[in-house]
């Protein structure tokens, strides 16, 4: 559409973006608003929300009673893109909110997210077994991959890390907390530096298991209590330089007389 004025075309008029402009934008839960106007019962549709963590805002998912996925935006690939990986895995449709299930703000503030419900289902046994005793890592420390395997029946060092590869739930799940064998970390479902985002955040200092790692050191043993830990372990943290006693293996630290400790539980063969 034209129109003349001093007889001079004016340039076309854009109806749509003139509409648009009367508008204010929807609110981010508009979808879910009108899913509760007309009565769609909640417990036939998950929501989701986007929450800031040291490695970036992660999308979390969840039904009324539980965490049903989270993901990290940069790996998502836009909310929409989120919404699509969530129905593929779970056959639940996710819908934009505003509020996240009870508890799970403070179990990103905190790092302890281990009972904080989240909905595995959909998974192998072996996978949930994993998973569940990644859960049980406290936040601040770390675990190789033979821990959680003893840790997790029937699993192994191959489908330790497939299962952490395929981790639903990426942060609130620690993947982070997880290192191989010899203390290098293992970050199977996160890019490198958000790991090392998320360990930093816990005040896991890199540069110590760095030098731990080069000293052969995957537990470290007291001499005055003749115990060893994994390297991160409240205890072994407490360890004064003049008492550390490194060790490779748990087979050496027992021929030294040195027993494990009760906390972090670390391997005795």
């Amino acid at each position: 559409m034209t129109a003349e004025h001093d007889g001079r075309e004016s340039a076309p008029y854009d109806i749509e973006a003139a509409l648009a402009g009367l508008a204010d934008p929807p609110p981010a839960d508009f979808a879910l608003r009108v899913l509760r106007r007309v009565g769609i019962p909640e417990e036939r549709y998950d929501t989701w929300v986007s929450l800031d963590t040291p490695a970036g805002p992660l999308y979390v998912a969840h039904s009324p009673t539980a965490v049903t996925g989270a993901l990290l935006a940069r790996l998502a690939g836009g909310a929409d893109e989120f919404e699509a990986r969530h129905w593929r895995r779970t056959r639940r449709t996710a819908v934009r909110a505003v509020t996240p299930l009870r508890g799970v703000r403070t179990a990103l503030r905190t790092g302890r997210a281990h009972r904080l419900p989240v909905d595995l289902a959909g998974l192998d046994p072996v996978e949930r077994a994993v998973l569940t005793a990644v859960r049980s890592i406290p936040s601040g420390q770390l675990r190789p991959l033979g821990w959680v395997a003893r840790e997790a029946p029937a699993a192994e060092a191959g489908t330790v890390l497939a299962a952490l590869a395929r981790n639903p739930v990426q942060v609130l799940i620690p993947s982070h907390r997880v290192t191989h064998d010899d203390g290098t970390p293992c970050d199977a479902d996160l890019p490198e530096d958000c790991g090392a985002a998320l360990r930093a955040a816990e005040g896991i200092d890199p540069v110590r298991l760095e030098e731990l790692a080069a000293r052969g050191a995957v537990f470290l043993g007291s001499d005055t209590t003749r115990v060893y830990c994994h390297p991160t372990c409240a205890h072994a943290r407490r360890i004064t330089p003049p008492h550390q006693r490194p060790f490779r293996t748990a087979g050496e630290a027992h021929r030294a007389g040195y027993r494990a400790c009760r906390s972090c539980r670390p391997l005795t063969v």
